[in-house]
């Protein structure tokens, strides 16, 4: 690999054109072998017809021909047909593998919608249904309740119950 980029781009153009030149000579060679090919398989397939002989012997040559040609359109008729229904049923195949393979279906978007008008926009226009859930529910007032400000300002006499229900604990 190393060669080739140290090689000029004017030496790396030569050689382009000389394996291009030399591939459009193999080419050319190719078809002349196909053109001599087809030739001679024609010969021996497809001999010339007689053409000596009087008018009847002609028309019965024609006839034969006609015949033969008839005989060869049916048959690529019918290769055309099954090569059309083969077609399709490839087609099918190809339908049923995306079928089972399933259609990735695209990621859902939030969307800020309130009951109502989900309800609205699931069953129509026409129903009216209101999903008022704030109304349904239970008013409950809270009570206050009032501790004696005696209990809050004396913090020593509660510090001495937690300490006598810790000796408790402590003789068990």
């Amino acid at each position: 690999m190393s060669d080739v980029k140290k090689m000029s781009s004017s030496r790396r153009h030569h050689l382009k054109s000389l394996i291009l030149s030399i591939a459009a000579t193999w080419i050319e060679e190719e078809t002349a072998e196909l053109i001599a090919a087809k030739a001679a398989y024609l010969s021996e397939h497809c001999a010339k017809p007689d053409l000596s002989g009087d008018q009847a012997a002609l028309m019965e040559i024609c006839k034969k021909i006609h015949q033969l040609l008839d005989k060869i359109d049916e048959e690529r008729y019918d290769s055309e047909s099954k090569v059309t229904k083969s077609d399709k049923e490839i087609e099918d195949l190809k339908m049923k593998v995306v079928e089972l393979a399933g259609v990735k279906k695209p990621a859902l978007k939030k969307v800020r919608m309130s009951a109502d008008s989900m309800l609205q926009a699931l069953l129509g226009g026409k129903h009216k249904v209101t999903m008022d859930l704030r109304s349904n529910l239970k008013q409950v007032k809270k009570e206050v309740k009032e501790e004696p400000a005696e209990a809050a300002g004396d913090w020593r006499k509660n510090i001495e119950d937690k300490a006598d229900r810790k000796k408790m604990f402590e003789t068990a």
